[in-house]
C-alpha cells in the first residue's frame, strides 16, 4: 500500500471517529440542558475546550494565522463554537434529541451550500432540486408531528444546522492552510475571552441538585464534541479529502438515533428512520452534483 493509499485510509478512519464522537453531541446536550441553563452550557463547554485548545497551540508552537485567516476563524467560532451549541441547546429544551437528530440529516446540504458560497463553485440545477427536497422533507416531518414537536424547537434546530454548516465549510477551507487540529484550536482560543465571562455570568447560583448525568453530558460536549471530535474530523478531511471524507457525516443521523434510543430510551419511530433515510438519499444527490 503506497503513501497516498495509507493517507486515504487514515483519513476515512479519522473521519469516522470524528462522526461517531459528534453523534453523541445532541443526546449529551439533551441530558445536560434539562438541568443547566443553555447559555451557561454553551459558554462552559467552549471555555473548557478553549483551555485544552490554547494549551495545544502553545505546546506544539502552532503557526499563527494571518489577518484574513483570523476573519475566517471568527466565522468558524460563530458557527461551531457558539451558534450550533447554543441554538441546539435551546432547541433541546423543547424537543427530544431523537427529533433534533432528524434535522442533522440536512447538515451535509448546509455544509455543501456554504462550501459553494465560500468557494465560488457553480453546481448544476439538479443539485438545488435535491437540496430543496431534503429540506422540505425535514420541515414537513417537523410540521407533521403536531403537538408532539414544538415549532420553536424545530426552528431553533434548523438555525443550528445552518450555522454548523457554515462552520464546517469555513473550517474545511482553513484546514488546507493551517492544518486540522489547529483550526478548531484557534477558533476556541479566539472565542475564549467572550465565552469565559459568559460562563460566570450565567453560572447557576447553586449546583446542588445537578445530577451526575448532567455533569457527564457537559463533560462530553466540552471534550469530545467541542475539541477532540474536531481533531479527528479536520485531520480526516485533510488526509482523505473534504469531498470524500465529508460524506461520512451521512452516517451521523443513524449513530445519533441509536444513541438516543439506547442511552436516553427515547422513542425512535419508523417515521424518523424513513425521513432520515430519505434525507440521506437527497444528500447523496447533492454531493454527486455539487461540482
Amino acid at each position: 500500500m503506497n503513501k497516498v493509499e495509507v493517507n486515504a485510509t487514515q483519513g476515512w478512519l479519522n473521519g469516522l471517529i470524528g462522526v461517531i464522537l459528534f453523534s453523541g453531541s445532541l443526546p449529551a446536550t439533551r441530558v445536560a440542558v434539562l438541568e443547566l441553563d443553555p447559555v451557561f452550557l454553551t459558554a462552559c463547554r467552549a471555555s473548557i475546550a478553549g483551555i485544552f485548545a490554547f494549551s495545544a497551540l502553545v505546546i506544539f508552537n502552532a503557526k499563527r494565522p494571518n489577518r484574513q485567516q483570523f476573519s475566517s476563524l471568527a466565522i468558524v467560532g460563530i458557527g461551531v463554537v457558539a451558534g450550533f451549541p447554543l441554538l441546539s441547546a435551546l432547541a433541546l429544551r423543547y424537543i427530544t434529541s431523537a427529533h433534533s437528530i432528524v434535522s442533522i440529516g440536512i447538515l451535509p446540504v448546509s455544509t455543501a451550500v456554504f462550501g459553494i458560497i465560500r468557494g465560488g463553485e457553480r453546481p448544476k440545477p439538479i443539485f438545488w432540486i435535491f437540496s430543496l427536497v431534503g429540506s422540505l422533507l425535514v420541515i414537513g416531518y417537523a410540521m407533521a408531528q403536531g403537538a408532539t414537536a414544538s415549532p420553536v424547537g424545530s426552528i431553533l434546530m434548523f438555525g443550528a444546522v445552518v450555522l454548523c454548516g457554515l462552520g464546517y465549510a469555513e473550517g474545511a477551507k482553513l484546514t488546507k492552510f493551517l492544518g486540522g487540529w489547529q483550526v478548531i484550536s484557534w477558533a476556541l482560543a479566539l472565542s475564549f475571552p467572550v465565552m469565559l465571562p459568559l460562563a460566570f455570568i450565567y453560572m447557576p447560583s447553586s449546583f446542588e441538585g445537578v445530577s451526575s448525568e448532567a455533569w457527564i453530558g457537559l463533560s462530553y460536549v466540552s471534550l469530545f464534541s467541542m475539541f477532540i471530535g474536531f481533531i479527528f474530523w479536520y485531520r480526516g478531511l485533510a488526509q482523505g479529502g473534504t469531498a470524500t471524507v465529508g460524506q461520512l457525516q451521512l452516517l451521523q443521523p443513524f449513530f445519533g438515533l441509536a444513541l438516543a434510543s439506547l442511552l436516553l430510551h427515547e422513542n425512535v419511530n419508523t417515521g424518523m428512520i424513513f425521513i432520515t433515510i430519505a434525507v440521506i438519499l437527497c444528500v447523496v444527490g447533492t454531493k454527486k452534483f455539487a461540482k
